[in-house]
């Protein structure tokens, strides 16, 4: 299911890339300064935002497939009001990728956007992991603006992180080279990090509160949010998680297998068998991306120790609250291969006898089978299970969201893969689309309240008129956010026990 869960996840929808100091916005007048200097952005409404900040140096040249190193200090004040470049990735044609993304994109590009309430002093912050598979997408998509979230006193934070094979990749001579403590292969993972200790360094000059961290992540950005979670190192760089769609048991990648993959990814790409470090530097992008078919993180034994499935199994990941939940028709991300004539055959042949047996009473012909089976075994049971192994330590609070547009109920089976984002956003104005009806903005200010409530304090049970009781499996009760907004008690409870039962020998921690 890993392969599944990383690859399709690239057909995430957002929408076109956010330009900051838009028309109607004016500078800031007193500069920002920050650890590598002074900031000028743009405010506008009393929202102050900062774009193309960096939080690393360029990982070019010699920094390619190297941990991320201190931004280079500049002299003067810089401008931060227009969106930087995203990472690079591929996209073909004039339109947008499967990440929203309509650029390449280029290598220097750590950076990331600061959305904050001007005049804030020690406001709860929240920081962005955009989806993509780890392959696609950009913290400064207009479908992230922070703007609502600073508009209700939160300080958000959207981040760049390095993609495809430049983010994820491994290679005997790359580790061959390294010094016996140089961390290796999980090089996205490692910005992320870098951001996170970015925004405990300087925050404060924003009007954010370092002790009050909020990670959140959909999709690519989810899986690697549980990662974070999973990590000894990350201890107090953040007060609390959500995630979006960012579940799957995950199979551990060891380095060794690593490697290997790295290696024939690098001979695709155009290198050597025996390539030197420096060949592998300097490789072509536009190769690299093109071999690249997918990306996730690898147990080095360093930086990651164990898969978060591990971790949780075994009660390791941090104690911290968590909201985590996923979408009624995940299997969005399949809708392509299930339209071919084999597709749900095929898929539906993979899947244990004992698993669709349970499934029998759902009477499903074989398209709807498969997709119920995908969008429960690799979204909605591992919520469920995180959840519930989350809350020996911290609270969690579990959600389900099902909610299409009235426009579009007779076209789409459920509420898609990222259908959830504008709706915690609040970013309509920047939506391509149908113009968002009054439910539609009605559950939208339900449900970013909720997100607003968890930054704030950790408690979003008061969100709801008849409240979202934190996640205990004895009870098993999420929030389900639909037509008809309220708590749901078993939900599905049989499916999703089959599932985890299907995937028994996974669950142990071993």
């Amino acid at each position: 299911m890993r392969i599944w869960a990383l690859t399709v996840a690239a057909v995430i929808a957002v929408s076109s890339p956010l330009i900051t100091g838009e028309a109607g916005a004016v500078p800031i007048t007193a500069p920002v300064e920050i650890d590598s200097g002074l900031l000028v952005g743009a405010s506008e409404n009393g929202i102050g935002v900062w774009a193309d900040i960096p939080y690393a140096a360029a990982p070019i040249g010699l920094l390619r497939w190297k941990p991320p190193q201190p931004a280079i200090r500049w002299s003067g004040k810089r401008e931060a009001t227009i969106s930087g470049p995203n990472c690079p990735q591929v996209v073909k044609g004039s339109g947008t990728n499967g990440g929203g993304v309509s650029s390449k994109g280029e290598e220097d590009c750590l950076t990331l956007q600061v959305f904050a309430p001007m005049g804030a002093k020690m406001a709860p912050v929240m920081v962005w992991l955009h989806g993509g598979a780890n392959m696609t997408g950009a913290g400064s998509l207009r479908g992230y603006n922070g703007s609502a979230f600073a508009r209700d006193g939160v300080v958000l934070v959207a981040v760049n992180y390095r993609l495809g094979a430049l983010g994820f990749f491994a290679h005997p001579a790359l580790s061959k080279a390294a010094a016996p403590d140089e961390l290796l292969a999980n090089y996205g993972l490692m910005d992320q990090i870098a951001a996170l200790k970015w925004v405990q360094r300087n925050i404060k000059a924003f009007g954010g509160d370092p002790a009050n961290v909020t990670v959140f992540g959909e999709s690519a950005g989810g899986q690697d949010t549980l990662a974070l979670l999973s990590m000894p190192s990350t201890k107090g760089l953040f007060a609390k998680v959500i995630v979006e769609s960012g579940v799957g048991w995950e199979e551990p990648v060891t380095l060794a297998q690593a490697e290997l993959a790295g290696k024939s990814l690098a001979t695709n790409a155009g290198a050597p068998a025996d390539a030197t470090p420096e060949q592998l530097r300097a490789l072509n992008v536009d190769a690299l991306l093109a071999a690249t078919t997918q990306a996730g993180r690898v147990i080095d034994g360093k930086l990651l120790v164990e898969s978060p499935t591990q971790a949780f199994a075994r009660g390791e990941e941090h104690d911290v609250p968590l909201i985590i939940g996923s979408n009624s028709w995940e299997a969005s991300l399949i809708a392509g291969y299930m339209a071919s004539p084999m597709g749900p055959k095929i898929f539906l042949g993979r899947q244990p006898d004992a698993l669709k047996a349970a499934y029998a009473g759902e009477k499903l012909d074989d398209k709807a089978l498969a997709y119920a089976l995908f969008t429960d075994g690799v979204m909605a049971a591992p919520a469920r299970w995180y959840a519930g192994k989350a809350a020996r330590g911290a609270p969690s609070w579990l959600y389900h969201f099902s909610y299409v547009p009235s426009v579009l109920r007779q076209t789409v089976p459920g509420a898609g893969h990222a259908a959830e984002i504008r709706y915690v956003f609040g970013s309509w104005k920047d939506a391509s689309g149908p113009t968002p009806d009054a439910d539609t903005l009605a559950l939208t200010k339900v449900m970013h309240a909720c997100w607003v409530a968890f930054a704030k304090d950790g408690r979003p049970d008061k969100c709801t008129p008849g409240g979202w009781p934190a996640y205990d499996r004895s009870s098993d009760q999420l929030m389900e956010f639909g037509v008809s907004t309220g708590v749901r008690t078993h939900f599905r409870q049989p499916l999703l026990d089959a599932q985890e039962a299907a995937k028994a020998d996974m669950l142990t921690g071993k």
